[in-house]
């Protein structure tokens, strides 16, 4: 599906969400030396929340969704923290067609999914991704219980009780050849990961929504001192989405 979205300030006429993430430069992205190029894709209302009745999907919409599927497209490791992975019941990576122009640049079939669970969360094991035969995952924890038979391909990867970082987990990925990630948060994996200066690209799209509450906001943790800058690189719409797509500067 073709979703058009529309730059604004740039040049004129709608672009498909394949031809916004071309201008990124991903498909040749060479790595970051010891980790993979790491891109956070998220969605928030205009107030900042990050769900509607405990879902992200509430927020969403077909260009964003369109966006969000293109990104996955490229990437070689697909990062979701194990509540978003969860609650969001992650299934269906790719769309029709999308598998196809992965293996003509030379990439697997669909990403490969992680996830970091320290406690080896049991509720893992009810992801309809895991019951699909040709997925894979892998599961970094610091437990050492195991997980119930999976068709999915899962790989569980055990550190020491303390000693589970999100550094250890991209460096661990980058020596198995992911030279591309994406991380579609949730809120607390993205602030361990702005943290530890690990993320270099944001790609935010605001809702036109107002939720109000007190939900999980974008980015749930401590405040950053001092705050971690943006550049920013392009402002797209698509429909009443606005997509902002940021460079940060604290990415080492």
């Amino acid at each position: 599906m073709r979703t058009a979205i529309h730059a604004l300030g740039g040049v004129p006429g709608p672009v498909s969400a394949a031809e916004f993430i071309e201008t990124l430069g991903l498909w040749d992205e060479p790595g970051k030396g010891s980790r993979p190029r790491l891109i956070a894709v998220m969605v928030g209302s205009a107030d900042g929340r990050a769900s509607v009745d405990g879902r992200a999907g509430g927020l969403s919409s077909p260009a964003d969704r369109s966006v969000m599927r293109e990104l996955r497209t490229v990437c070689d490791a697909l990062i979701v923290g194990p509540t978003t992975f969860i609650t969001e019941r992650y299934e269906h990576l790719l769309d029709p067609g999308q598998p196809e122009r992965r293996i003509e640049r030379g990439r697997a079939p669909e990403p490969l999914l992680v996830t970091i669970s320290r406690s080896l969360d049991p509720a893992l094991e009810r992801v309809p991704l895991l019951g699909r035969e040709g997925a894979r995952v892998r599961v970094f924890t610091e437990s050492e219980r195991d997980l119930g038979p999976t068709a999915a391909e899962v790989e569980v990867r055990r550190f020491a009780p303390g000693a589970l970082t999100p550094a250890q987990c991209l460096e661990e990925l980058v020596s198995d050849g992911v030279r591309l990630a994406v991380t579609e948060g949730g809120p607390t994996l993205l602030h361990a990961l702005i943290a530890d200066g690990l993320v270099d690209d944001l790609v935010l799209t605001i809702a036109p929504l107002v939720v109000g509450g007190d939900g999980p906001t974008v980015l749930t943790g401590p405040v950053f001192e001092p705050p971690t800058e943006l550049e920013l690189r392009s402002v797209l719409r698509g429909e009443d989405h606005i997509f902002l797509h940021y460079a940060l500067r604290s990415a080492r």
